[in-house]
């Protein structure tokens, strides 16, 4: 592993895959080919009458050299020659049709595969991405799923053809001489111990490819979404070493897969060549003492390609199996992964109050790393609640619960008395709207990003919403309005109109219930009024848990909840904590307008 491969999640280990047999990987893709049975007899069909028509070319190559040439009968040259060219007319005929079919069968397996495993994705639980890096997940949709694909339908038609080529071509060999067979199958022992050993060796150098693959794609989205922090330290040298580094590692790993096959295809190759010299070499011996004739021979050698050149093709297919194996372990690790609960019969009312409740909640990321410990609240309708604490005392952790982003290890939550656990999740995150300290724009426009907080909303509604974040006069300026694209992750809209937009989508959403991550820790004060008028809007009427970064913002807060080390140790209105004199009293006289984090590290030693 290279020295920077830490830092990257393409070679955790957390991401290595469960080793599978071939079996099992061919067992589970083998479903996908069911809906298209008739394109998979239609292609299969088309490649054997290919190889039908092609078949029949030595036999009449036989003919032109004995009857026409030897025999010297002209009268057959023309009838023989037509049916030569007929049979090559044919085959191509047939060819192009299997690459027909085959390119649509191949192309609706393919949109099968992905379109599970991104469903699938998408009802992964949020637990299942910490771990995971975007680039390896991204490799395992493209590039895992074509390798999958090959063996299924290329693989699968190869494999029939091969088999029936040899069949064929061993039973024709055997009637037309029966010792120039046993001589072509010499090299048998040798064909199959080479193919036995590179089954059972070449697993491990195409799982080490496939994994080299995923650490560079990895890495090169985190150097692409990060490339403004790269410019902005300098480092683009040290990009370069990581991702060198990473190229390394898959140039390796290739090179490892095509040594091995530089090898292994010209030995077998050499193999069946030695086969083909011994029938010459002693047919020729044939025809000299008139035991054979010029075109039987030749007839014969051509029916040997017809053997030999398939058993190619198997060693190829098993390369190819080989492949797929190793792509097929990354693809079912990811169908395997247990989705979000699916078993949840329980549904909210359509209109809820929003009084939540946490009752004695305890979670945790880990056995040793316990990060909530018996955290009770009750956060009544309307009411807004703000977390206050140093980074890491488990504030995001406790709203992130809330709309089953984790489930609690103990304890439960209530909405409206409803215990969360039971409700179905998507008629739970309905009555949730979460804006964060990072907005997230999708790659599209204006327009399609605010109406994904409701997909039916009218043109109206969002254009009311977009005025109620301040995000309109903005908007309206922008060079297509509405419909000017906001590039990817938003990046060419500002921190502050970013955040407008993703406001504008909460609040068409509408939702009773309301998570806010400081919503104004990273823009300027006029830019901070605007959206401070537009949460206010947000929050109206709404039970809202903000995490507050800043003092002002919380002042109005109807409860205050001081979080330390996975518990609240303090709580109550700005007043009633500063009458106590406590932690938060401490902090507010220290910041006053400073962010409230940054007070808790200062005072970590007196708290």
């Amino acid at each position: 592993m290279s020295r920077h491969a830490h830092l990257a999640g393409g070679n955790d280990p957390t991401l290595s895959s469960k080793s599978r047999s071939t079996w099992e990987v061919l067992r589970r893709v083998i479903p996908y080919l069911r809906p298209y049975k008739g394109l998979a007899i239609a292609n299969n069909g088309c490649a054997i009458l290919s190889l039908a028509f092609a078949m029949s070319y030595p036999a009449l190559t036989r003919r032109i050299i004995d009857e026409v040439i030897s025999g010297k009968r002209g009268d057959l040259l023309v009838p023989i020659t037509l049916a030569l060219v007929g049979a090559f007319a044919f085959r191509e005929l047939f060819t192009s049709l299997r690459i027909r079919v085959n390119n649509i069968f191949e192309q609706g397996v393919i949109y099968d595969m992905r379109r599970d495993l991104f469903a699938h994705l998408q009802r992964l639980p949020v637990s299942y991405f910490d771990s995971r890096s975007s680039g390896d997940l991204l490799t395992r949709v493209i590039e895992d799923v074509n390798s999958l694909e090959r063996v299924l339908i290329d693989g699968t038609e190869q494999g029939v053809v091969a088999l029936l080529s040899i069949i064929g071509a061993l039973i024709i060999l055997t009637r037309t001489n029966g010792v120039l067979t046993l001589l072509c199958l010499a090299p048998l022992p040798i064909l199959v111990g080479g193919a036995l050993w590179y089954t059972l060796t070449a697993h491990r150098r195409y799982r080490a490819q496939r994994q080299a693959s995923s650490a560079m794609n990895a890495l090169l989205m985190d150097s692409l979404s990060g490339v403004r922090q790269i410019k902005a330290f300098g480092r683009q040298s040290h990009e370069d070493a990581r991702f060198r580094d990473r190229a390394e590692d898959l140039r390796q790993g290739t090179l490892g897969v095509m040594k091995a096959w530089a090898y292994y295809s010209p030995a077998m190759a050499f193999a069946a060549s030695t086969g083909t010299a011994l029938v010459l070499g002693y047919g020729g011996h044939l025809v000299i003492e008139g035991q054979l004739r010029v075109g039987q021979l030749v007839e014969f050698l051509l029916y040997l390609s017809f053997f030999y050149e398939p058993v190619g093709r198997l060693h190829s297919l098993n390369q190819m199996i080989q492949s797929a194996r190793a792509g097929g372990e990354r693809v079912f690790d990811i169908l395997d992964a247990a989705r979000e609960p699916s078993d949840r019969t329980g549904r909210l009312p359509e209109v809820i109050r929003g009084d939540v409740r946490y009752e004695e909640v305890r979670f945790g990321y880990g056995p040793e790393r316990v990060v909530l410990k018996g955290v009770s609240l009750h956060a009544r309708p309307g009411e807004m609640i703000a977390l206050v604490g140093p980074t890491g005392a488990g504030k995001s952790t406790l709203v992130n619960l809330l709309p089953g982003f984790y489930i609690a290890s103990s304890g439960r939550i209530t909405i409206d008395g409803h215990p969360i656990e039971q409700v179905e999740l998507e008629s739970l995150r309905q009555r949730i709207s979460v804006v964060s300290q990072e907005p997230f724009l999708f790659n599209g426009t204006v327009r399609e990003n605010i109406l994904y907080g409701r997909l039916d909303a009218t043109e109206e509604e969002m254009v009311e919403a977009a005025r109620a974040a301040n995000c309109h006069d903005f908007i309206e300026r922008l060079p297509e309005g509405y419909d000017s694209r906001v590039g990817e992750r938003g990046v060419k809209l500002s921190v502050g109109e970013k955040q407008r937009v993703s406001i504008a989508r909460a609040l068409l959403k509408n939702s009773p219930i309301l998570i806010l991550d400081e919503a104004t820790a990273s823009v300027d004060t006029a830019t901070e009024r605007l959206i401070q008028e537009a949460l206010e809007r947000l929050m109206q009427g709404k039970t809202t848990f903000v995490i507050a970064h800043r003092l002002s913002t919380i002042r109005r807060a109807s409860q205050i909840l001081v979080v330390r080390a996975g518990e609240i140790v303090e709580r109550g209105t700005h007043d009633e904590l500063m009458a106590i004199e406590g932690v938060y009293a401490r902090l507010a006289r220290i910041q006053n307008t400073t962010f409230i984090e940054e007070s808790f590290e200062k005072l970590a030693g007196q708290i």
